[in-house]
């Protein structure tokens, strides 16, 4: 008898074990919807998400909930589908310090989280990753993430002796050949696109990746059925880099008005400007950060951060130009005429988004200067002030860049793809800094603290601020 209980007793176990876990579904009901594809938001929505994923969306009067449910009335909220950022590093940085060395799994998912506390649930780092990302993103893509999701560049290729990486990472490359191999070596890890350098620092380095090196790059990517992205600044090398057949640029030009000759190859080569990086550009050429006593943008940076950006240090450095960055081997002229760099970026980007041009969400963030998840809000903002529409800098942020990354499970809420929401307390297309005003935010179906539920490397009671707080323009 005693083992026939004991049989009956495993026999049951496996039974439960072999019948599927019980279906996660939760309703939101009453809110605001705003899809990401830019058709008009439709008020008093209903969407219900199972084990991760949009099952259903609609008119709440038609919404049928399934038994067991858990309901979330949004009633006076609006959801959004997550943004994605197109350009950002992870990991990197340990306050305001550049290493290689910070690059830990530790650090890369707090950075991860910091961008999904700002709605960011999907980030495309380009060119500065360690191999270890590829174990954070298999894991993301065999479950359901609690972080942003993460789409690599694994490390660039940056010419020899030239601009762009990170030290003690990045192989630095001097013939088409070693260039061909760089990307071998990143194709076989699994890389999502290829990343290369094209600068020189304001002529401030005295080598530049040559046309060479950067077409090896591009054709070998293209063999492993790879994207290329580049990072520009001089309109003559966009068009040459055009020409041999990148795919997308990751800074607008800023030496000089892009010309419709540009704008032309872009269109009908069907090139993207995937970052333009406004953001980027604005805060270097802010002598003081405005937003130092903002608590959307205190939440989210460590007390060493804060520290430096409230320095003398910092202000010399803005006023008199040149500094020199730890981790960086020559000065860099950060500030040095960044104003007019700035009017040249926002003057471009109209000229493309006039033109038609594929146009992406994108800010650079994470190195000096750039925060995870605050960029991301502030180049929208930037979007709306050289001419877009709210609903314009909103799609720009998530169906166009996943139809950039090729991914066609995020970016909008359409049934069928992943709960990767934001939900605000105001609307965002009367005021888009209203994206700020963020009540909750699922990855994957998964509640993830918000910015507001947030106090990076502090206890929580160390910092204040809320939701309903009103946003200001920083600038």
């Amino acid at each position: 008898m005693r083992n026939l209980k004991l049989g009956l007793g495993i026999a049951t176990v496996a039974l439960m074990a072999a019948l599927p876990a019980a279906a996660e579904t939760t309703v939101l009901k009453g809110m605001t919807l705003i899809d990401g594809t830019g058709k008009p938001a439709q008020a008093n929505s209903a969407l219900i998400m199972t084990d991760g994923k949009i099952t259903w969306v609609g008119p709440a009067a038609q919404l049928k909930a399934p038994d067991g449910a858990k309901t979330v009335d949004l009633t006076g909220k609006f959801v959004m589908p997550g943004l994605i950022d197109s350009h950002v590093h992870i990991g990197i940085m340990k306050d305001q310090t550049q290493d290689i060395k910070f690059y830990t799994r530790e650090n890369v998912e707090a950075d991860l989280k910091t961008y999904a506390a700002y709605g960011v649930t999907g980030v495309q780092v380009l060119g500065t990753d360690k191999d270890l990302v590829f174990d954070v993103r298999k894991e993301q893509r065999a479950g359901r993430p609690k972080m942003a999701r993460v789409f690599t560049a694994g490390q660039g290729v940056v010419f020899k002796g030239g601009y762009g990486g990170v030290l003690g990472l990045n192989v630095q490359v001097s013939t088409p050949e070693e260039a061909r191999k760089a990307v071998d070596e990143q194709a076989a890890k699994g890389v999502d696109i290829i990343k290369l350098w094209m600068d020189d620092e304001r002529k401030a380095i005295p080598v530049k990746m040559t046309y060479a090196v950067s077409k090896a790059a591009i054709e070998q990517a293209h063999k492993h059925k790879l994207r290329a992205v580049a990072h520009v600044f001089y309109l003559a090398d966009a068009k040459e880099l055009i020409r041999q057949g990148v795919d997308g640029f990751a800074h607008m030009v800023r030496d000089q008005p892009v010309d419709q000759e540009l704008l032309s190859m872009m269109k009908s080569k069907g090139t993207w400007m995937v970052s333009a990086t406004l953001s980027r550009e604005m805060a270097y050429s802010l002598a003081i950060m405005p937003w130092l006593q903002d608590p959307f943008f205190t939440r989210g940076v460590t007390p060493g951060t804060l520290k430096f950006l409230k320095s003398m240090d910092r202000e010399k450095a803005v006023v008199l130009g040149a500094t020199r960055f730890p981790g960086l081997p020559y000065e860099k002229k950060v500030f040095a005429d960044m104003d007019r760099t700035l009017f040249q970026a926002l003057e471009n980007w109209q000229a493309m988004v006039k033109a038609g041009v594929n146009l992406g969400m994108g800010t650079d963030s994470g190195p000096n200067g750039r925060y995870p998840g605050f960029n991301a809000h502030e180049e929208m903002q930037m979007q709306v002030m050289a001419g877009r529409t709210p609903m314009e800098a909103i799609k720009s942020a998530t169906s166009d860049n996943a139809r950039w990354l090729g991914d066609k499970s995020i970016g909008s809420i359409e049934q069928g793809k992943w709960a990767d929401l934001v939900v605000l307390n105001r609307n965002p297309l009367d005021d888009i800094r209203n994206t700020q005003t963020i009540q909750a935010v699922y990855v994957a179906g998964n509640g993830v603290p918000t910015i507001w539920q947030t106090c990076r490397d502090r206890p929580s009671n160390a910092c204040t601020g809320s939701a309903q707080s009103v946003p200001e323009m920083p600038y």
